[in-house]
């Protein structure tokens, strides 16, 4: 048998059959030129592109506990801007100067500073005073008063009427 005819045979008896064989990592010698296209590789950039072509795996029960913090930390935040809503419309409604607190539009920025809320509500009133609040402040006409405090005789009152 030839020399090159034995070296296939064992090539081929070392492969895995369906399997190509690897590539070979040398680059052009000294004497060759490389070919239009082609970059110069040496052993070291060879093994990188190597790595970076297979994806990282991580196991399956990090995967689970990540997406099940992940998935805490959203419903954290989604009750956070819930909370922070309420918040904000109580702070409004405790002023006292709207009808209708969520009128004015929820601001983050103005939870933590009274004045600038103050102010957010002010130039909300003059821009829209229909939304200020109706209560009535002061001596309306009703209710109890001050300086009738005495006794109610009814009788006298018919006989006042009747006569």
């Amino acid at each position: 048998m030839d020399k090159t005819t034995d070296e296939q045979n064992e090539t081929a008896e070392t492969e895995a059959p369906g399997i190509a064989p690897e590539p070979s990592v040398e680059g052009p010698g000294i004497d060759q030129e490389p070919e239009p296209g082609e970059t110069p590789a040496d052993d070291s950039g060879a093994a990188e592109s190597h790595q970076e072509a297979e994806p990282e795996m991580f196991p399956a029960d990090v995967v689970h506990k990540l997406r099940d913090e992940a998935a805490r930390y959203r419903t954290r935040a989604k009750d956070r801007d819930d909370l922070a809503l309420e918040l904000f419309t109580a702070k409004v409604a405790a002023t006292g100067r709207l009808a209708d607190p969520t009128d004015l539009p929820y601001d983050e920025g103005l939870l933590n500073d009274s004045a600038a809320l103050d102010q957010a509500i002010g130039e909300l009133l003059h821009a829209k005073p229909h939304l200020a609040s109706r209560v009535p402040h002061g001596s309306v006409g009703q209710g109890p008063r001050s300086g009738d405090a005495g006794a109610v005789d009814l009788a006298s009152m018919l006989r006042a009427r009747a006569s």
